[in-house]
């Protein structure tokens, strides 16, 4: 036996070379692990004397043995690869995922958690829409049920929150673009959907004030989820009208960048690094489609792994925990730019 304390699930599968969710699955029921598993786990809890929290290991065999998954726009591929991550996590762990999606409209957030109460699931994984949500109906909800948010942040809501740097990928772009060619403008929607949108611009204006150089923000109409229309509509309209005030454009997400590149090519601008070109176009969240788009889009790349896996990671702490972590925890991954042949 060791000296050393172990203080929870998380640190005890790391030090015993075992997954977490294999270690949850044998602490639910020992023989849903093979024999050669379950030995190595009671060696390991021999050496470490380690001892789970059998009060909420038996409070949550109350409860289903459902995780309730909700996002803002599944059709999203952002948000349908996440989706795609986080349920491979709660097979693996013996729980089943219920996926629902708010459509980016806030009395049906509040339905879905609504119902969600209802069924006692083990825990929720929520990307809520962010301002546009109810923030006392998930506060309240947050209280209800072990709850850790994802992807959107709500200052102050919930026991944890996990996603990505915004400042992260938006300096990277940014510094990578100005030092390959001329500065970038930057394009967004005037009314973003997603919050994630306003914190990317904040960082672009810091970055290149930072630079000594003058921000462009050029906003365009359109509200909802149909990225790709609304970049396509506005960029047509800047392109008839006075064209862009650099040859950079650095999009706030990829979608938006789809529909600008079909602005492009339908006015006859030709984007990418090469002779002959007009125009360089950048982005960011390297969305599924991005490296099929012509030409490939150069892009900032979510860690979907790292947020999805540490969501769910953070989510069966808090479910060992009693449903409280005391404080709460916040979590970013850095993205990593991806070069292509737009910029």
């Amino acid at each position: 036996m060791t000296d050393r304390k172990i203080k929870n699930m998380e640190e005890f599968a790391s030090v015993s070379g075992i997954s977490r969710p294999t270690v949850s699955k044998y602490f639910n029921d020992p023989d849903s692990v093979r024999q050669s598993t379950r030995e190595r786990i009671e060696q390991a809890l021999e050496r470490y004397d380690f001892r789970p929290n059998i009060f909420a290991i038996n409070q949550n065999r109350r409860l289903t043995k459902n995780i309730g998954v909700v996002v803002p726009y599944l059709a999203d591929p952002f948000f349908a690869e996440i989706a795609r991550n986080i349920e491979h996590r709660c097979l693996d762990a013996g729980f089943w995922p219920i996926l629902f999606s708010s459509h980016g409209q806030q009395d049906l957030e509040n339905d879905i958690l609504g119902s969600l109460r209802s069924l006692k699931p083990a825990g929720v994984l929520l990307a809520p829409l962010g301002r546009a949500s109810d923030r006392d109906y998930i506060e309240k909800f947050c209280k209800d049920v072990p709850t850790v948010l994802f992807d959107s942040n709500i200052e102050g809501i919930g026991e944890a929150f996990v996603g990505s740097d915004n400042f992260s990928f938006v300096s990277q772009t940014v510094e990578y673009l100005t030092r390959s060619g001329e500065p970038p403008c930057f394009f967004e929607m005037s009314t973003p959907a997603n919050p994630n949108a306003n914190k990317r611009r904040i960082a672009y204006v810091e970055m290149m004030e930072r630079l000594g150089l003058e921000p462009h923000v050029l906003k365009v109409e359109g509200e909802g989820w149909a990225f790709e229309e609304i970049g396509r509509q506005g960029a047509l309209r800047i392109l008839e009208v006075h064209g862009f005030p650099t040859d950079t454009i650095l999009c706030s997400n990829d979608r938006l960048a789809i529909g600008l590149l079909s602005a492009c090519y339908e006015k006859g601008f030709r984007v990418g690094r090469g002779e002959g070109c007009a125009l360089r176009v950048a982005s960011h969240d390297d969305h599924p489609f991005s490296k099929f788009t012509c030409p490939s889009l150069t892009t900032a790349a979510h860690d979907y792994d790292s947020v999805a896996n540490h969501a769910f990671s953070t989510l069966m702490d808090l479910i060992e925990a009693g449903g409280s972590f005391g404080n709460r925890q916040e979590t970013l991954f850095a993205a990593r730019l991806i070069l292509r042949a737009s910029a």
